[in-house]
């Protein structure tokens, strides 16, 4: 029970300071003129002004609430380390048992409340985060009224990375450290990283390597740096601790190129989980160099000229064989061209500049002597790419087959040539191939008469074409077939370089809209990307696409059925995960990916490599133990900072406002907080009762002063 009196005045208190100052002043007055009786007129007066003033006596049933303790707990991944977690878990007991014999005091009950702070900053998306120690202390004090914090503990290694949330706390704030004196390490981490880079051309990585707390002299004068790409050794570099250093990374292919840098962990060092950085250069090519040679002109060779015009990336030399040597028509040569075919120059000296060569149509007219086709042939094997276009010539004597080239060819001419209507079809095989996966229904609604007509159930309905030669497929892969089932377009693989065999020199009839048309500029665009290697074109490939921790390995064959995908992580533990159909030829898998670095992906087969998460963790860019992070705070509310290493220290309780931290000892407020059960008011100065003794006052003073 509380008791206290309250004023519930029945005028604004300037009206009764007014008539306060009247009264006193008609008693000095009275007092002066030595009235006899002016006191009793000062009681009447001061009767009234308590009556005005309403004062009454406020009663209150209050029940005593238990002050809150809260226990925060740094279980972050940084807190883990060096035996960290022992000494976490040995404070969190001792912290126990000392608060709960706080808490069984009857005259200042307490109440514990304990928060962790869990590995979640391990994790891909909160890995640019780092310790969220005060924000998870913000959310448990929300939960409770300011006047009944006791106090807060935190047992962690002083790495907060959110020291902005509080700026003051309404009790006091203990830093329990974990570590030890003395602690060192070094740093991997990234200054610059671009994100694109040019194929065959080099980008500049920039890095520093650190030395952060006591570190000894010789672990700050060089680290030797290990530099992977796509998970292989491309170099090893001794670089000067302390400064930037920058290092030149080839990119090798497009796509993604994965790198990584790692300094090898010394011994005293507490982790080397900030010793490497991971991240990935997305390559792409500068320009294409396309050579097309028309042997003859026709209708086909503009819709390759459009076609390889249309791309920006393209860069195309076309020439056209307008008349061979051998004929000799009175016409000057000035006439027939502006420049003469530069043979020598395109097929020895600068063949090997270009991308893919096409030949369209091309016959053997001795424009290119064998030693030049040779040389192609030997391009083709050390990593070039051909496109063979088909026409007439290929299946009789001037055919390229009866060439050095025949040595790369997929297909031999049989000497027939089909004259007839027939529709290209994808093969089984090709159904799975990414050059031509797909490409049944890739026309499928243009080719309708109406958009409801079109039913890709029913195959393609693609126009027609009229011609075609006969190849025996000697070797690569048929992916489409046209008249009679025999092979339409061959793709092969010799030595570094690729080949592709189209039978007909009919696809410009799709881009004349012929009967509906087809998917011509879809298909010849694939052929060329594939020819030149474009990483989403691979028939046998394993990529990763990488959205936060969840990673989704694409495999993609044309003959054979993925195993089970095997996911190894940088601390070497592995996932396992089975594939699943989702296509023609393409098999998807899915893994969650909790562990940010470098992962390795295969599935018996082939191999691949993931970047999971940022370059470097936040929650490792710093691990030595400090409590110059938090000191502000604990200072602020009159807490400490110790470490646990000296020892647990005591626990007592202080009063609200005093120094709670001392040698060896921390302290919890008494904040004494209550609820109000029950609240009695009892008027002390009725109305009617002031009235009467003011009256009667004001009548003994009438009577004094009358005789």
């Amino acid at each position: 029970m509380n008791a206290e009196i309250d004023f519930a005045p029945l005028l604004p208190l300037e009206w009764l300071a007014v008539l306060a100052a009247i009264s006193a002043a008609a008693v000095v007055l009275s007092l002066v003129l030595r009235s006899p009786g002016w006191a009793l007129r000062g009681l009447a007066a001061l009767a009234l002004l308590t009556a005005l003033g309403n004062p009454s006596l406020t009663q209150e049933l209050r029940d005593p609430l238990p002050d809150v303790a809260i226990v925060v707990i740094d279980e972050s991944a940084s807190n883990a380390i060096d035996g960290r977690d022992a000494q976490t878990e040995a404070a969190e007991t001792e912290l126990a048992a000392a608060l709960d014999a706080l808490a069984r005091d009857p005259d200042a009950p307490m109440e514990v409340r304990t928060v962790r702070v869990d590995r979640r900053s391990e994790s891909v998306e909160d890995a640019d985060q780092g310790t969220r120690l005060l924000t998870a202390l913000e959310g448990a004090a929300a939960e409770i009224a300011p006047d009944r914090i006791a106090g807060a503990i935190l047992v962690t290694d002083g790495q907060a990375h959110d020291p902005e949330v509080f700026s003051n706390f309404p009790a006091p704030v203990h830093v329990l450290l974990t570590g030890r004196e003395g602690e060192w390490d070094r740093r991997l981490a990234l200054q610059t990283a671009p994100a694109f880079g040019i194929v065959g051309e080099e980008v500049d990585v920039a890095f520093r390597v650190e030395a952060l707390g006591d570190a000894p002299e010789e672990a700050t004068r060089f680290a030797r740096v290990e530099v992977r790409l796509d998970g292989e050794i491309h170099t090893v570099v001794d670089a000067p601790v302390g400064r930037t250093a920058t290092l030149p990374i080839p990119i090798e292919h497009g796509g993604s190129n994965v790198v990584s840098l790692s300094v090898a962990m010394r011994e005293g060092e507490l982790t080397d989980r900030n010793n490497a950085a991971v991240f990935s250069v997305n390559g792409v090519r500068d320009r294409l160099r396309v050579l097309l040679v028309s042997g003859e002109p026709h209708p086909g060779e503009r819709t390759w000229r459009n076609l390889l015009k249309a791309d920006p990336s393209v860069d195309l030399v076309h020439f056209t064989i307008l008349r061979p040597p051998t004929k000799q028509d009175g016409v000057p040569v000035f006439e027939l061209s502006l420049i003469s075919f530069p043979t020598r120059e395109l097929f020895m000296q600068k063949i090997d500049e270009f991308d893919l060569i096409i030949f369209d149509r091309y016959r053997r007219r001795g424009v290119l002597p064998n030693a030049y086709i040779e040389n192609v042939a030997r391009y083709v094997r050390d990593g070039g790419a051909i496109l063979i276009a088909s026409g007439p010539a290929f299946a009789g004597v001037e055919s390229l087959y009866r060439t050095p080239l025949r040595s790369v060819l997929p297909g031999r001419p049989t000497a027939r040539i089909f004259e007839q209507g027939y529709r290209p079809e994808v093969t089984e095989l090709g159904e799975r191939h990414p050059v031509t996966a797909g490409l049944v229904h890739e026309n499928a609604v243009q080719a309708a008469p109406s958009a409801e007509d079109a039913d890709p159930g029913e195959g393609p309905t693609w126009g027609r074409w009229f011609r075609q030669i006969e190849l025996e497929a000697t070797s690569g892969q048929t992916v489409m077939s046209g008249a009679s089932a025999a092979p339409l377009l061959i793709l092969d693989r010799v030595g570094e370089g690729r080949v592709a065999s189209l039978a007909s020199d009919h696809a410009w009839l799709w881009s004349r809209g012929f009967e509906g048309g087809g998917p011509q500029a879809e298909l010849l665009r694939r052929l060329a990307h594939w020819l030149m290697k474009e990483p989403e074109l691979e028939e046998e490939a394993l990529t990763a696409e990488v959205a936060g921790a969840e990673v989704t390995v694409t495999r993609r064959s044309v003959e054979t059925t993925p195993g089970r995908l095997t996911a190894a992580s940088p601390s070497g533990e592995t996932l396992e995960a089975e594939f699943v159909e989702v296509g023609p030829g393409r098999w998807q898998a899915t893994i969650r990916a909790e562990e940010p670095g470098l992962w390795t992906l295969t599935d018996g087969v082939l191999e691949g490599v993931a970047a999971v998460g940022p370059p470097a963790p936040k929650e490792f860019e710093n691990p030595v133990s400090t409590g110059a992070v938090l000191a502000a705070l604990a200072d602020a509310s009159n807490g400490g900072v110790m470490r646990l290493a000296d020892g647990m220290p005591d626990l007592r309780r202080v009063r609200p406002g005093r120094t709670a931290a001392g040698r060896g000892w921390i302290g919890m407020a008494r904040q004494e907080a209550y609820s109000v059960r029950d609240i009695t008011l009892t008027p002390l100065a009725p109305g009617w009762l002031m009235l009467l003794l003011a009256a009667g006052l004001a009548l003994g003073a009438w009577r004094i002063e009358g005789r």
